[in-house]
């Protein structure tokens, strides 16, 4: 499949570099608005998890089709808060997200629930409890997103130190793009938001900065070699020729991604999809939002001195 690919291409990106930038500018405002709203804390639009919102996660399994409207009865007659029952697998599994009173004992309430379902439901298996108690859900909300923001903080330090203001700019627009998109996605999907996410989008920050570096990298180069070319004509040339091996490391990446979210199961398909996906936006932001801005902002030459060659040994 590889060899499929051509050797060299000559596509316009920087053709359209204004369409570009409106498109991501637009999808970003949108993942944003999606992402806090509406405003209700701890996390706006987005459909936290255990982890950030507190409460308890139960994981059934029945030797008959369980009765989710049962269990939401059930649960809810007994005091517990926001009962989510969900189909998990077969209809003989289930999975439960309730949130227990702040004025109970979290594992008392958690075996007076089991106890209450096993005499609406018969007998049942218990694959995987958790529970997070509100104090820590709070602090693991913090924590995740401190991490996040150091993440991101540092990245786009190390690109402003080592390619100058101008490339800085650039790298961190598209650093900036791909971690809000992502963000927006999980709004949109309504995937549950946990500290697994928080992994994946450290994840695709990393990549994300090591796709743009590569491409940021070839525009240098070429800016030393070919002096009086037009600048959308050296930043053109320097993505098709990073185009082949972007897309090869894409596509590998993709693929056992691919595999992970259809047999790791539920705790991991989240992560995987996320993953997919900052791929994709990673690859084009590398493309079109950092060379996009760069172009916008232009480069002055006089910064890129030549190398002077070597003369060549007999």
């Amino acid at each position: 499949m590889i060899k499929v690919l051509p050797v060299q291409t000559n596509f316009r990106f920087m053709h359209l570099a204004w369409l570009w930038a409106l498109l991501s500018g637009t999808a970003t405002v949108a993942a944003v608005f999606l992402t806090v709203w509406p405003f209700t804390p701890p996390c706006g639009g987005l459909n936290c998890g255990v982890d950030f919102r507190g409460g308890t996660v139960l994981e059934l399994s029945s030797p008959r089709p369980i009765d989710l409207e049962r269990v939401r009865t059930t649960l809810s007659g007994i005091g517990m808060g926001d009962v989510q029952p969900q189909a998990f697998g077969s209809p003989n599994d289930a999975m439960v997200r309730f949130e227990t009173p702040e004025s109970a004992n979290p594992a008392q309430a958690v075996e007076s629930a089991k106890a209450e379902l096993v005499k609406a439901l018969g007998p049942l298996t218990f694959k995987r409890t958790e529970v997070v108690g509100p104090k820590v859900s709070g602090e693991l909300f913090r924590n995740g997103f401190l991490a996040l923001g150091l993440g991101v903080l540092m990245m786009m330090t190390y690109i402003w130190f080592r390619f100058g203001l101008t490339f800085g700019l650039g790298a961190a627009a598209a650093l900036l793009h791909d971690v809000l998109l992502t963000f927006g996605l999980f709004a949109v999907t309504g995937m549950e938001f946990t500290l697994t996410s928080i992994a994946a989008i450290l994840t695709i920050i990393g990549y994300s900065v090591n796709d743009t570096v590569v491409v940021l990298d070839r525009i240098r180069e070429n800016l030393r070699k070919y002096k009086r070319m037009p600048l959308g004509q050296v930043i053109d040339l320097s993505i098709n020729e990073t185009l082949s091996r972007t897309a090869i490391t894409g596509v590998t990446g993709m693929m056992a991604l691919g595999v992970l979210a259809a047999f790791g199961g539920e705790a991991l398909f989240g992560f995987s999809v996320a993953m997919i996906f900052g791929i994709v936006v990673g690859t084009y932001s590398s493309f079109f939002v950092a060379a996009s801005v760069l172009m916008g902002l232009g480069v002055r030459r006089g910064e890129e001195e030549a190398e002077p060659l070597k003369p060549a040994r007999a």
